[in-house]
Protein backbone atom coordinates (compact mmCIF):
# COMPACT_ATOMS: atom_id res chain seq x y z
CA UNK A 1 0.00 0.00 0.00
CA UNK A 2 1.31 3.43 -0.97
CA UNK A 3 0.98 6.02 1.81
CA UNK A 4 0.75 9.67 0.73
CA UNK A 5 3.56 11.82 2.07
CA UNK A 6 1.01 13.96 3.82
CA UNK A 7 0.16 11.02 6.11
CA UNK A 8 3.87 10.40 6.70
CA UNK A 9 4.41 13.94 7.96
CA UNK A 10 6.58 14.07 11.06
CA UNK A 11 3.97 16.11 12.91
CA UNK A 12 1.49 13.21 12.62
CA UNK A 13 3.96 10.69 14.03
CA UNK A 14 2.63 10.96 17.64
CA UNK A 15 -0.83 9.98 16.35
CA UNK A 16 0.40 6.86 14.53
CA UNK A 17 2.69 5.92 17.43
CA UNK A 18 -0.17 6.03 19.92
CA UNK A 19 -2.42 4.11 17.55
CA UNK A 20 0.29 1.45 17.11
CA UNK A 21 0.47 1.05 20.87
CA UNK A 22 -3.31 0.73 21.17
CA UNK A 23 -3.75 -1.64 18.23
CA UNK A 24 -0.99 -3.84 19.66
CA UNK A 25 -3.03 -4.51 22.79
CA UNK A 26 -5.15 -6.89 20.75
CA UNK A 27 -8.37 -5.22 21.91
CA UNK A 28 -10.96 -3.29 19.90
CA UNK A 29 -9.88 0.37 19.48
CA UNK A 30 -12.61 2.93 18.85
CA UNK A 31 -10.90 6.07 20.16
CA UNK A 32 -7.33 7.17 20.69
CA UNK A 33 -5.98 9.93 22.92
CA UNK A 34 -2.83 11.81 21.95
CA UNK A 35 -1.12 13.92 24.59
CA UNK A 36 1.23 16.91 24.75
CA UNK A 37 0.89 17.93 21.10
CA UNK A 38 2.93 20.88 19.92
CA UNK A 39 1.34 23.66 17.90
CA UNK A 40 2.68 22.16 14.67
CA UNK A 41 1.32 18.75 15.60
CA UNK A 42 -2.08 20.25 16.49
CA UNK A 43 -2.12 22.00 13.10
CA UNK A 44 -1.27 18.77 11.24
CA UNK A 45 -4.04 16.89 13.07
CA UNK A 46 -6.57 19.67 12.35
CA UNK A 47 -5.57 19.60 8.68
CA UNK A 48 -5.92 15.79 8.51
CA UNK A 49 -9.36 15.79 10.10
CA UNK A 50 -10.62 18.95 8.37
CA UNK A 51 -11.16 20.82 11.64
CA UNK A 52 -11.89 24.54 11.61
CA UNK A 53 -9.70 25.09 14.68
CA UNK A 54 -6.71 23.49 16.36
CA UNK A 55 -7.53 20.62 18.74
CA UNK A 56 -6.25 20.91 22.32
CA UNK A 57 -2.74 19.69 23.22
CA UNK A 58 -4.33 16.54 24.61
CA UNK A 59 -7.10 15.35 22.36
CA UNK A 60 -9.17 12.23 21.74
CA UNK A 61 -9.94 11.22 18.18
CA UNK A 62 -12.53 8.69 17.00
CA UNK A 63 -10.91 5.95 14.92
CA UNK A 64 -13.89 5.97 12.55
CA UNK A 65 -13.21 9.63 11.76
CA UNK A 66 -9.54 8.86 11.17
CA UNK A 67 -10.50 6.00 8.85
CA UNK A 68 -12.64 8.37 6.77
CA UNK A 69 -9.82 10.92 6.52
CA UNK A 70 -7.32 8.20 5.53
CA UNK A 71 -9.61 6.88 2.80
CA UNK A 72 -9.96 10.40 1.39
CA UNK A 73 -6.16 10.63 1.07
CA UNK A 74 -5.06 7.04 0.37
CA UNK A 75 -8.08 5.67 -1.43
CA UNK A 76 -10.61 2.90 -0.84
CA UNK A 77 -9.51 -0.08 1.20
CA UNK A 78 -7.20 1.95 3.39
CA UNK A 79 -7.79 2.74 7.04
CA UNK A 80 -5.94 4.01 10.08
CA UNK A 81 -4.68 0.51 11.00
CA UNK A 82 -3.02 -0.14 7.63
CA UNK A 83 -1.46 3.33 7.68
CA UNK A 84 -0.22 2.81 11.23
CA UNK A 85 1.33 -0.55 10.38
CA UNK A 86 3.01 0.79 7.24
CA UNK A 87 4.51 3.77 9.07
CA UNK A 88 5.35 2.21 12.46
CA UNK A 89 5.89 -1.43 11.62
CA UNK A 90 4.03 -4.67 12.18
CA UNK A 91 1.26 -4.50 14.75
CA UNK A 92 1.52 -7.23 17.34
CA UNK A 93 -1.02 -8.53 19.79
CA UNK A 94 0.24 -8.02 23.30
CA UNK A 95 -2.80 -9.67 24.84
CA UNK A 96 -2.29 -12.74 22.66
CA UNK A 97 1.45 -12.73 23.36
CA UNK A 98 0.76 -12.42 27.07
CA UNK A 99 -1.67 -15.35 26.94
CA UNK A 100 0.90 -17.39 25.05
CA UNK A 101 3.59 -16.55 27.61
CA UNK A 102 1.18 -17.53 30.39
CA UNK A 103 0.50 -20.85 28.64
CA UNK A 104 4.22 -21.49 28.24
CA UNK A 105 4.83 -20.81 31.93
CA UNK A 106 1.95 -23.03 33.01
CA UNK A 107 3.19 -25.79 30.72
CA UNK A 108 6.64 -25.47 32.31
CA UNK A 109 5.30 -25.78 35.87
CA UNK A 110 3.04 -28.67 34.90
CA UNK A 111 6.02 -30.43 33.32
CA UNK A 112 8.06 -29.88 36.48
CA UNK A 113 5.35 -31.16 38.81
CA UNK A 114 4.73 -34.27 36.70
CA UNK A 115 8.41 -35.06 36.08
CA UNK A 116 9.22 -38.67 37.07
CA UNK A 117 11.70 -37.53 39.74
CA UNK A 118 9.02 -35.41 41.42
CA UNK A 119 6.20 -37.89 40.83
CA UNK A 120 8.28 -40.62 42.46
CA UNK A 121 9.06 -38.47 45.50
CA UNK A 122 6.04 -36.20 46.16
CA UNK A 123 7.85 -34.39 48.96
CA UNK A 124 9.67 -32.56 46.15
CA UNK A 125 6.42 -30.78 45.30
CA UNK A 126 7.46 -28.40 48.08
CA UNK A 127 10.62 -27.69 46.13
CA UNK A 128 8.73 -27.15 42.87
CA UNK A 129 6.54 -24.61 44.67
CA UNK A 130 9.70 -22.78 45.82
CA UNK A 131 11.09 -22.80 42.29
CA UNK A 132 7.85 -21.40 40.92
CA UNK A 133 7.81 -18.60 43.50
CA UNK A 134 11.33 -17.62 42.47
CA UNK A 135 10.15 -17.17 38.88
CA UNK A 136 11.80 -17.75 35.54
CA UNK A 137 15.55 -17.73 35.03
CA UNK A 138 16.22 -14.51 33.12
CA UNK A 139 12.49 -14.29 32.41
CA UNK A 140 12.83 -17.13 29.90
CA UNK A 141 10.87 -20.38 29.86
CA UNK A 142 13.47 -22.25 27.73
CA UNK A 143 16.34 -21.11 29.98
CA UNK A 144 14.43 -22.12 33.09
CA UNK A 145 13.59 -25.54 31.70
CA UNK A 146 17.23 -26.12 30.75
CA UNK A 147 18.35 -25.34 34.31
CA UNK A 148 15.62 -27.50 35.84
CA UNK A 149 16.43 -30.42 33.56
CA UNK A 150 19.99 -30.29 34.86
CA UNK A 151 18.82 -30.15 38.48
CA UNK A 152 16.49 -33.10 37.95
CA UNK A 153 19.27 -35.08 36.27
CA UNK A 154 21.39 -34.55 39.38
CA UNK A 155 18.53 -35.54 41.68
CA UNK A 156 17.97 -38.71 39.66
CA UNK A 157 21.67 -39.61 39.94
CA UNK A 158 21.78 -39.21 43.74
CA UNK A 159 22.83 -40.75 46.02
CA UNK A 160 26.30 -40.79 44.52
CA UNK A 161 28.94 -43.42 45.20
CA UNK A 162 31.43 -41.27 47.09
CA UNK A 163 32.95 -39.52 44.09
CA UNK A 164 34.21 -35.94 44.52
CA UNK A 165 31.69 -33.26 43.58
CA UNK A 166 33.62 -32.20 40.47
CA UNK A 167 33.79 -35.79 39.18
CA UNK A 168 30.11 -36.34 39.92
CA UNK A 169 29.18 -33.10 38.12
CA UNK A 170 31.27 -34.06 35.11
CA UNK A 171 29.70 -37.53 34.92
CA UNK A 172 26.12 -36.27 35.21
CA UNK A 173 26.27 -32.88 33.49
CA UNK A 174 29.44 -33.00 31.42
CA UNK A 175 30.91 -30.03 33.30
CA UNK A 176 33.11 -30.49 36.36
CA UNK A 177 32.28 -26.96 37.57
CA UNK A 178 28.50 -27.17 37.07
CA UNK A 179 27.86 -27.82 40.78
CA UNK A 180 30.50 -25.50 42.18
CA UNK A 181 29.67 -24.07 45.59
CA UNK A 182 27.45 -20.99 45.35
CA UNK A 183 26.29 -21.62 41.78
CA UNK A 184 22.62 -21.62 40.77
CA UNK A 185 22.51 -25.37 40.09
CA UNK A 186 24.18 -26.19 43.37
CA UNK A 187 21.73 -24.00 45.31
CA UNK A 188 18.71 -25.57 43.62
CA UNK A 189 19.93 -29.13 44.20
CA UNK A 190 20.79 -28.49 47.84
CA UNK A 191 17.42 -26.83 48.41
CA UNK A 192 15.71 -29.91 46.96
CA UNK A 193 17.84 -32.19 49.15
CA UNK A 194 16.98 -30.15 52.25
CA UNK A 195 13.26 -30.51 51.52
CA UNK A 196 13.71 -34.22 50.83
CA UNK A 197 15.47 -34.86 54.13
CA UNK A 198 13.26 -32.36 56.00
CA UNK A 199 16.19 -30.28 57.23
CA UNK A 200 16.93 -26.57 57.10
CA UNK A 201 18.64 -25.34 53.92
CA UNK A 202 22.42 -25.13 54.46
CA UNK A 203 23.61 -21.72 55.61
CA UNK A 204 27.36 -22.02 55.14
CA UNK A 205 30.01 -24.03 53.33
CA UNK A 206 30.28 -26.60 56.11
CA UNK A 207 26.54 -27.33 56.06
CA UNK A 208 26.53 -27.50 52.26
CA UNK A 209 29.40 -29.98 52.35
CA UNK A 210 27.55 -32.10 54.95
CA UNK A 211 24.42 -32.20 52.81
CA UNK A 212 26.40 -33.26 49.74
CA UNK A 213 28.04 -35.99 51.81
CA UNK A 214 24.64 -37.19 52.99
CA UNK A 215 23.73 -37.54 49.31
CA UNK A 216 26.81 -39.69 48.72
CA UNK A 217 29.11 -37.04 47.26
CA UNK A 218 32.63 -37.01 48.69
CA UNK A 219 31.49 -39.34 51.47
CA UNK A 220 33.80 -41.83 53.17
CA UNK A 221 33.48 -45.02 51.13
CA UNK A 222 34.76 -47.09 54.07
CA UNK A 223 32.33 -45.83 56.71
CA UNK A 224 29.37 -45.68 54.32
CA UNK A 225 27.89 -49.16 54.60
CA UNK A 226 24.80 -51.32 54.29
CA UNK A 227 23.54 -54.13 56.52
CA UNK A 228 22.39 -57.35 54.82
CA UNK A 229 21.70 -61.02 55.50
CA UNK A 230 20.99 -64.16 53.51
CA UNK A 231 22.82 -62.98 50.37
CA UNK A 232 24.50 -65.75 48.41
CA UNK A 233 25.75 -64.23 45.16
CA UNK A 234 27.66 -66.47 42.78
CA UNK A 235 31.21 -65.63 41.80
CA UNK A 236 34.73 -65.94 43.11
CA UNK A 237 35.37 -62.31 44.01
CA UNK A 238 36.06 -61.48 47.65
CA UNK A 239 32.69 -59.83 48.32
CA UNK A 240 30.66 -62.73 46.86
CA UNK A 241 32.66 -65.32 48.82
CA UNK A 242 32.36 -63.28 52.03
CA UNK A 243 28.61 -62.82 51.68
CA UNK A 244 28.09 -66.54 51.09
CA UNK A 245 30.25 -67.38 54.08
CA UNK A 246 28.33 -65.09 56.46
CA UNK A 247 24.98 -66.28 55.09
CA UNK A 248 25.99 -69.91 55.62
CA UNK A 249 26.98 -69.03 59.19
CA UNK A 250 23.60 -67.43 59.79
CA UNK A 251 25.19 -64.04 60.35
CA UNK A 252 24.46 -60.57 59.01
CA UNK A 253 27.02 -58.75 56.85
CA UNK A 254 28.16 -55.15 56.85
CA UNK A 255 29.09 -54.19 53.30
CA UNK A 256 30.99 -50.97 52.68
CA UNK A 257 30.55 -48.71 49.71
CA UNK A 258 34.21 -49.30 48.91
CA UNK A 259 33.63 -53.05 48.70
CA UNK A 260 30.69 -52.53 46.37
CA UNK A 261 32.72 -50.19 44.17
CA UNK A 262 35.62 -52.63 43.96
CA UNK A 263 33.54 -55.75 43.22
CA UNK A 264 31.15 -56.86 40.51
CA UNK A 265 27.63 -55.97 41.53
CA UNK A 266 26.35 -58.86 43.64
CA UNK A 267 23.30 -60.63 42.28
CA UNK A 268 21.25 -63.49 43.65
CA UNK A 269 19.11 -66.19 42.13
CA UNK A 270 16.28 -65.62 44.61
CA UNK A 271 12.89 -64.45 43.36
CA UNK A 272 12.55 -61.84 46.11
CA UNK A 273 14.91 -59.65 48.11
CA UNK A 274 13.27 -58.18 51.19
CA UNK A 275 14.19 -54.67 52.34
CA UNK A 276 13.46 -53.15 55.74
CA UNK A 277 14.02 -49.71 57.19
CA UNK A 278 14.85 -50.78 60.74
CA UNK A 279 17.88 -52.94 61.69
CA UNK A 280 15.80 -54.49 64.47
CA UNK A 281 13.74 -56.42 61.93
CA UNK A 282 16.85 -57.75 60.23
CA UNK A 283 18.30 -58.79 63.57
CA UNK A 284 15.09 -60.65 64.47
CA UNK A 285 15.11 -62.40 61.08
CA UNK A 286 18.73 -63.54 61.49
CA UNK A 287 17.97 -64.81 64.99
CA UNK A 288 14.89 -66.73 63.83
CA UNK A 289 16.07 -68.16 60.52
CA UNK A 290 19.83 -68.38 60.95
CA UNK A 291 21.48 -69.85 57.88
CA UNK A 292 18.03 -70.14 56.30
CA UNK A 293 17.41 -66.41 56.35
CA UNK A 294 16.05 -65.23 53.00
CA UNK A 295 17.83 -62.35 51.21
CA UNK A 296 17.33 -59.29 53.40
CA UNK A 297 18.75 -55.76 53.19
CA UNK A 298 18.30 -52.93 55.68
CA UNK A 299 18.24 -49.25 54.67
CA UNK A 300 18.85 -48.16 58.30
CA UNK A 301 16.62 -45.13 57.83
CA UNK A 302 17.49 -42.92 54.89
CA UNK A 303 19.42 -45.11 52.42
CA UNK A 304 22.96 -44.03 51.71
CA UNK A 305 24.96 -44.65 48.56
CA UNK A 306 25.92 -48.16 49.65
CA UNK A 307 22.29 -49.17 50.23
CA UNK A 308 21.13 -47.86 46.86
CA UNK A 309 24.11 -49.33 45.00
CA UNK A 310 23.52 -52.77 46.53
CA UNK A 311 19.77 -52.73 45.85
CA UNK A 312 20.27 -51.67 42.25
CA UNK A 313 22.72 -54.51 41.78
CA UNK A 314 20.28 -57.02 43.28
CA UNK A 315 17.29 -55.78 41.27
CA UNK A 316 18.04 -57.89 38.21
CA UNK A 317 15.48 -59.52 35.91
CA UNK A 318 13.79 -62.31 37.85
CA UNK A 319 14.46 -60.71 41.25
CA UNK A 320 12.01 -58.31 42.89
CA UNK A 321 12.86 -55.92 45.71
CA UNK A 322 10.11 -55.64 48.33
CA UNK A 323 10.33 -52.73 50.75
CA UNK A 324 8.77 -52.13 54.15
CA UNK A 325 9.30 -49.18 56.47
CA UNK A 326 7.71 -47.10 59.19
CA UNK A 327 4.18 -45.78 58.78
CA UNK A 328 5.01 -42.18 59.64
CA UNK A 329 5.83 -39.02 57.71
CA UNK A 330 9.51 -39.73 57.31
CA UNK A 331 8.85 -43.41 56.69
CA UNK A 332 6.65 -42.57 53.70
CA UNK A 333 9.34 -40.29 52.29
CA UNK A 334 12.03 -42.94 52.75
CA UNK A 335 9.83 -45.57 51.13
CA UNK A 336 9.11 -43.31 48.15
CA UNK A 337 12.84 -42.61 47.84
CA UNK A 338 13.82 -46.28 47.90
CA UNK A 339 11.13 -47.22 45.39
CA UNK A 340 12.04 -44.36 43.07
CA UNK A 341 15.77 -45.07 43.21
CA UNK A 342 15.72 -48.87 43.01
CA UNK A 343 12.40 -49.96 41.54
CA UNK A 344 11.41 -51.70 44.77
CA UNK A 345 7.77 -52.63 45.30
CA UNK A 346 5.85 -51.96 48.54
CA UNK A 347 5.76 -54.79 51.05
CA UNK A 348 2.81 -54.53 53.43
CA UNK A 349 2.82 -50.74 52.98
CA UNK A 350 -0.84 -50.20 52.03
CA UNK A 351 -3.56 -48.29 53.84
CA UNK A 352 -5.07 -51.60 54.92
CA UNK A 353 -1.72 -52.68 56.42
CA UNK A 354 -1.44 -49.37 58.27
CA UNK A 355 -4.95 -49.62 59.71
CA UNK A 356 -4.36 -53.23 60.73
CA UNK A 357 -1.16 -52.23 62.50
CA UNK A 358 -3.00 -49.40 64.23
CA UNK A 359 -5.69 -51.77 65.50
CA UNK A 360 -3.11 -54.25 66.75
CA UNK A 361 -1.02 -51.64 68.59
CA UNK A 362 -0.70 -52.48 72.26
CA UNK A 363 0.39 -49.04 73.40
CA UNK A 364 -0.06 -45.42 72.40
CA UNK A 365 1.34 -44.71 68.96
CA UNK A 366 3.70 -41.76 68.41
CA UNK A 367 2.60 -38.88 66.19
CA UNK A 368 3.61 -39.32 62.55
CA UNK A 369 5.23 -35.91 61.97
CA UNK A 370 5.06 -34.09 58.64
CA UNK A 371 3.20 -36.27 56.16
CA UNK A 372 3.65 -36.24 52.38
CA UNK A 373 1.91 -38.34 49.78
CA UNK A 374 2.69 -42.01 49.11
CA UNK A 375 2.81 -42.61 45.33
CA UNK A 376 1.95 -46.32 45.71
CA UNK A 377 -1.26 -45.74 47.75
CA UNK A 378 -3.30 -42.57 47.32
CA UNK A 379 -5.20 -43.10 50.61
CA UNK A 380 -2.25 -43.83 52.89
CA UNK A 381 -1.20 -40.26 53.67
CA UNK A 382 -4.83 -39.29 54.22
CA UNK A 383 -5.27 -42.11 56.74
CA UNK A 384 -2.15 -41.09 58.63
CA UNK A 385 -3.39 -37.51 58.84
CA UNK A 386 -6.81 -38.63 59.97
CA UNK A 387 -5.54 -40.90 62.76
CA UNK A 388 -2.47 -38.79 63.59
CA UNK A 389 -0.68 -41.93 64.74
CA UNK A 390 2.44 -43.70 63.49
CA UNK A 391 2.93 -47.47 63.22
CA UNK A 392 6.64 -48.18 63.47
CA UNK A 393 8.17 -51.14 61.71
CA UNK A 394 9.30 -53.04 64.75
CA UNK A 395 5.72 -53.15 66.09
CA UNK A 396 4.64 -55.23 63.09
CA UNK A 397 7.82 -57.32 62.99
CA UNK A 398 5.96 -60.60 63.59
CA UNK A 399 3.84 -60.05 60.49
CA UNK A 400 6.97 -59.36 58.44
CA UNK A 401 8.72 -62.40 59.85
CA UNK A 402 5.73 -64.54 58.90
CA UNK A 403 6.11 -63.36 55.30
CA UNK A 404 9.81 -64.24 55.44
CA UNK A 405 8.95 -67.66 56.85
CA UNK A 406 6.65 -68.25 53.88
CA UNK A 407 9.50 -67.23 51.59
CA UNK A 408 11.80 -69.71 53.30
CA UNK A 409 9.20 -72.46 52.91
CA UNK A 410 8.66 -71.68 49.26
CA UNK A 411 12.40 -71.55 48.75
CA UNK A 412 12.72 -75.05 50.12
Amino acid sequence: MTIPERLRAADLRPLWTELHKRFSTGTQVSRVTVKNLSDAQRAALADLLGLDRYPPATTTVAVARLDAAVRDLAGPGSDSRTVTETICGSIGDRARDRRERDREREALWEWLQSHPVVAGEPVLLGWTADVRRQGLVGGSVPSTRQVLEQVLAVMAALPADGRPLAAFANDVLGDSHALDDGGRLSRLVLRAQAILYDVEPPKDAQERRALWQRAGVECDALSTSVLAAGLRPPGSDVLARSLRMWADEGQASVITLQQLRDSPGPRVADRDVWVTENPTVLALAVRRFGAGCPPLVCSSGWPNGAVVRLLRALARPGTTLRYHGDFDGEGLRIAAYVMAKTGALPWRMSSADYLAGLRAARSACPVPGRITEAPWDTELAQNLRQHDAAVLEETVAEILLADLADAVTLGC
